[in-house]
């Protein structure tokens, strides 16, 4: 693989980032709710509002890296440190996000609904994006990996199981933070958890040709 087909490979891996970011930042701002992996960093920056939702998901990104770490010890590769910067761009792309889409007036459940599937599409559409140029894995798959690696249980499966940890620490915080309820993992997180995946599929397989054609152009 040459420099130039490297950097295009990164260049479209961060521009599928972008899209992730504003992805989540729909989400949020629909209010039903974000992604599993997105849940905790949610409810931390709902009990500390100064703290920008977008600083949040890069200290929990961070939290999975040094999980890998834990997890792989000697196997853990040192290019794997490329998603420490990966991370803060993710942030940073989530908030530019939240400033985008906080013009948006969301009074209806309709379009509370409406900005989680808008959500979801720029989710699916960046995380699509990001994987084709199979470049590096973004922290929560890589922690995934490294589970299922270690433990020998199949990728989908371990997926599935860190999902439900998620959310199941998002709502454990909430409930601490305030006073027994549960803010910020609504049927948003559940129809995200289902639909994104599937949304992915969709999307991946009509566009991987496209960004492929991107990576190899002489």
């Amino acid at each position: 693989m040459n420099k130039p087909e490297l950097f295009r490979r990164y260049l479209i891996f961060i521009s599928g980032l972008f899209f992730t970011g504003i992805g989540v930042a729909f989400t949020k701002h629909g209010d039903l709710g974000v992604s599993p992996i997105s849940s905790v960093a949610n409810v931390m920056s709902m009990k500390f509002p100064a703290i920008s939702l977008g600083s949040w998901l890069i200290i929990w990104n961070c939290v999975l890296i040094i999980g890998q770490i834990v997890i792989l010890r000697r196997d853990f590769k040192l290019f794997q440190l490329l998603q420490v910067p990966l991370s803060f761009l993710f942030g940073v792309f989530t908030d530019i996000g939240m400033k985008m889409v906080s013009v948006i007036e969301v009074h209806s459940y309709f379009t509370r609904l409406l900005m989680l599937f808008i959500g979801i599409i720029f989710l699916a559409f960046g995380i699509s994006v990001s994987v084709i140029p199979d470049v590096i894995m973004n922290s929560g798959e890589a922690l995934v990996k490294a589970i299922s690696d270690k433990t020998h249980r199949e990728f989908g499966y371990v997926k599935v199981g860190f999902d439900v940890f998620c959310v199941i620490a998002a709502i454990a915080l909430s409930m601490i933070f305030f006073d027994g309820k549960i803010l910020g993992t609504r049927e948003g997180t559940i129809i995200s958890a289902l639909s994104t995946g599937i949304v992915i599929k969709f999307i991946t397989k009509h566009i991987r040709s496209r960004v492929e054609r991107l990576i190899h152009r002489s």
